[in-house]
């Protein structure tokens, strides 16, 4: 019989605490505290007028600096596609459910097959988010699809469609368009390969890093990212994976301590116990 693909157990010299499978409702609560945050903030720097001009105003930023290193180009590379509608469509498509469901799927995968390590990568998941959200707050940023005409970019979700769109109902609840800088698609998507290439030994792991390079892609475009955006979530998810791995060990090392401390007041003190006196008695 073939033997069983074998999997790393130990991503690095810090061995971490397993999760309490019992506790999966304290995950629930977590995801629902971040959408809370998530909702606050779209909420205070979304699609209002007084938002409009300072998420225009740091577009211009963001093109004068794409400029100046030579590499604002995304409007060249939509435009080598757009005649493919079909593709485009898909492209679409992907942008709008590929990140939620792969980011979901490998952390499920993390809690029930790698329980020791999930802590560790959900904390840098909730770092990687939580940081984007403060870059959401200070720095609202207009995507290149919503640009004036003279940047020649193309709204596809408008003018090709796909399975979604920012107007519909649902979508719009949960959608801030000035949520640009930094890429929280390309931090999920390498977050998600990060964790397929730690946790899976053979060659083929290293497959995943294919799927933050077609989410890049996705998100250039379809116009709803700068080349800057991607660069600003794969760095922040580096800070945030030292962030995590440090919170997370110190923490370990706290419980560790309480229980050590605990065992000892459970554990008999050492006394020597009083041995019968072998002498005869008279």
């Amino acid at each position: 019989m073939p033997q069983a693909e074998t999997y790393s157990e130990t991503p690095g010299p810090v061995q971490m605490r397993p999760v309490q499978r019992s506790h999966w409702w304290r995950e629930v609560l977590v995801v629902a505290a971040f959408y809370g945050l998530y909702s606050l903030v779209r909420d205070l720097r979304g699609e209002q007028p007084v938002s409009k001009f300072q998420a225009l105003t740091n577009a211009h930023r963001i093109i004068r600096l794409e400029r100046f290193i030579g590499i604002f180009h995304e409007s060249t590379v939509q435009h080598w596609f757009l005649s493919d509608k079909e593709f485009i469509k898909l492209c679409d498509d992907f942008y709008g459910s590929a990140h939620f469901i792969a980011a979901a799927g490998i952390l499920i995968l993390l809690f029930f097959r790698f329980p020791s390590h999930y802590r560790l990568w959900r904390n840098t998941l909730a770092f990687t988010t939580g940081l984007a959200l403060i870059g959401f707050y200070f720095f609202p940023l207009m995507p290149p699809r919503l640009l004036p005409p003279q940047y020649h970019f193309v709204d596809t979700l408008q003018t090709i469609g796909g399975l979604w769109n920012f107007s519909s109902g649902a979508v719009s609840d949960v959608s801030n368009q000035y949520a640009a800088m930094p890429s929280l698609h390309t931090a999920w998507s390498a977050w998600c390969a990060l964790v397929v290439i730690t946790m899976v030994r053979p060659w083929w792991g290293k497959l995943a890093l294919l799927y933050p390079a077609a989410t890049i892609f996705c998100i250039v475009v379809t116009g709803n990212h700068y080349f800057a955006d991607a660069i600003a979530g794969l760095a922040l998810l580096g800070v945030s994976y030292f962030l995590a791995r440090f919170v997370t060990q110190v923490v370990d090392d706290r419980s560790a301590r309480r229980e050590a401390a605990a065992e000892s007041r459970l554990t008999p003190t050492g006394d020597v116990p009083i041995e019968a006196d072998p002498s005869p008695r008279r």
